[in-house]
């Protein structure tokens, strides 16, 4: 993130170097936050966290949990017996992050019905 010279106005650098495209937008997708609280109650087998997040499908619960261990958020751990047995949790940094997110999180339950009756009105205004 940067500013424009001479200017109060906040410019986005489409770089690596801008932390809202590099972090903030990886972790604004349609899974992640739910994944992420999912895993604030503690360590979780991947089949019961795709039941405790409805509509995920097993594809993008690989792909997303593959991402957010890549970023360092959640740690996976495979346990050697039979049948192989994988546990995944937060890491610390995945702590932080989730409670840092959590105020926003908060927010969006104590102002849902606000924004679904926005979404609402906007409709009924425009048409849509």
């Amino acid at each position: 993130m940067g500013s424009q010279a001479g200017s109060e106005r906040r410019s986005f650098r489409n770089s690596e170097d801008c932390p809202i495209r590099d972090v903030v937008a990886q972790i604004g997708d349609k899974w992640s936050i739910l994944i992420l609280f999912a895993l604030v109650d503690g360590p979780d087998r991947f089949n019961s966290l795709k039941s405790r997040i409805e509509g995920i499908s097993q594809r993008m619960l690989t792909q997303t949990l593959r991402d957010l261990q890549r970023d360092g958020f959640v740690l996976r751990t495979v346990y050697p017996q039979v049948p192989v047995k994988v546990e995944y949790e937060l890491t610390e940094l995945g702590k932080g992050l989730s409670a840092s997110v959590w105020k926003l999180v908060s927010w969006a339950g104590d102002h849902h019905s606000d924004i679904r009756n926005a979404r609402q009105q906007y409709d009924e205004e425009t048409g849509e």
